[in-house]
């Protein structure tokens, strides 16, 4: 049986669109040239669901390719492998490190060979095609551009990058989130998880040390302080980023191309704000705690899984992982909670407001169970009746 897979790509179609508008002649036709050969790319897409050849196993062994700047892999040559030495182009050498990195992060953390778990090799191609403004994974290998040279710099120069698309594979060979509205938003979140995840394993940063941004090294790298996305405050990254922090906000949007298959990367940002704000609850190192949780759902999540779904997933393996009522599992409800997704599968006395009150840290202090239900009852009506006023200005709007 065959499926099409998409080309997972880290620069969506919105923002090229945007780079479209340039007072940059070059950088205007790099986003357009982009634009039209990832469509194209997209188009040849269709491989087999076993992905038989892709996952020749090899215990993750690496091996890097120069595109020299065309848009070929048959013709691209061996630039970097698991035993040779160091190249004298750090693009080759950064590829080569953060694949590195990424698969001792999942071998490491989650007891995962490589990609596919069965220790899938590693193939990165690098310097692809013209001032290419994209990284893209294609269902067995990465792929890198040079990027325009001003809002776009070499993709190979983010770890998080690399790792946002290496986790694109890991999501093909587990639930296999089919690339398209809320399931496909699942799987661009996931990504940025697993993105940030392994920069802040890298860097040994707390829940708290860590920035939660993905490309701030490669989107505008002249500029201080921005980035493609921004797990803790979605649709702040950089202006005019169309990201929602929560559902009242969901962004509708064509499932086409054009459209980025409903708004994927867009839509993301809702499942990422959920996952910032457990891992924020408990504190600490994120890959300890609600990481475990992600990936474990991850794994027992199914293609067409909408948010819901996921939330109920989460919700359940982190009282498997931590025990039923766990500061764990109360920091993933509160945080599903805050971004507006409800979950089904919270038992009636759970739902009700919980005794305990976190200090940010894991730790829990006991106060009156009364207080505590006063104040979750004012908290979730001052929720509804926002609510209730957003969707009343969307009508009143004429948005349906």
């Amino acid at each position: 049986m065959s499926r099409t897979r998409p080309m997972n790509c880290i620069i969506p179609p919105y923002i090229l669109e945007k780079l479209m508008e340039s007072d940059d002649r070059d950088v205007r036709q790099a986003a357009l040239a982009t634009l039209l050969t990832t469509a194209r790319l997209r188009g040849e897409r269709s491989v087999r669901a076993s992905f038989a050849a892709a996952a020749a196993p090899g215990n993750g062994r690496r091996t890097i390719f120069d595109c020299e700047q065309t848009e070929s892999f048959t013709n691209a040559l061996v630039a970097r492998s698991e035993d040779g030495p160091a190249s004298l182009d750090d693009s080759v050498n950064r590829a080569f490190d953060a694949l590195g990195l990424t698969r001792d992060f999942f071998k490491e953390v989650f007891q995962r060979n490589s990609v596919d778990g069965r220790g899938m090799r590693l193939e990165g191609f690098v310097h692809y095609g013209f001032m290419y403004d994209n990284a893209f994974w294609d269902g067995r290998r990465m792929v890198f551009g040079d990027g325009d040279g001003d809002s776009v710099g070499d993709l190979t120069g983010s770890l998080d990058v690399i790792a946002h698309e290496l986790a694109h594979g890991v999501t093909d060979f587990t639930s296999g989130f089919e690339y398209h509205n809320q399931s496909g938003a699942l799987n661009e979140s996931m990504s940025d998880v697993f993105g940030s995840l392994v920069k802040q394993w890298s860097l040994k940063q707390t829940a708290e040390e860590a920035d939660w941004l993905i490309g701030a090294d490669v989107w505008t790298p002249a500029i201080e302080g921005d980035a493609l996305r921004s797990l803790k405050a979605p649709g702040t990254a950089f202006a005019g980023d169309p990201q929602p922090d929560r559902m009242g906000k969901f962004v509708h949007a064509p499932d086409t191309f054009f459209g980025d298959w409903g708004a994927v990367h867009s839509n993301s940002g809702i499942p990422n704000k959920a996952f910032y704000l457990a891992c924020a609850g408990i504190g600490g190192f994120a890959w300890e705690t609600i990481g475990p949780v992600w990936y474990e759902s991850l794994k027992a999540s199914t293609a067409d899984d909408q948010f819901q779904d996921f939330a109920d997933t989460t919700f359940q393996k982190a009282g498997q992982l931590f025990g039923d009522g766990s500061p764990e599992q109360s920091a993933v409800l509160a945080g599903w909670q805050e971004v507006e997704v409800p979950l089904r599968s919270v038992p009636s006395g759970l739902a009700r407001a919980r005794s305990f009150a976190f200090n940010g840290h894991g730790g829990a202090g006991r106060e009156d169970g009364m207080a505590a239900l006063t104040r979750q009852i004012g908290a979730l009506s001052d929720k509804v009746t926002g609510l209730a006023k957003e969707v009343a200005q969307l009508k009143g709007a004429g948005v349906r």
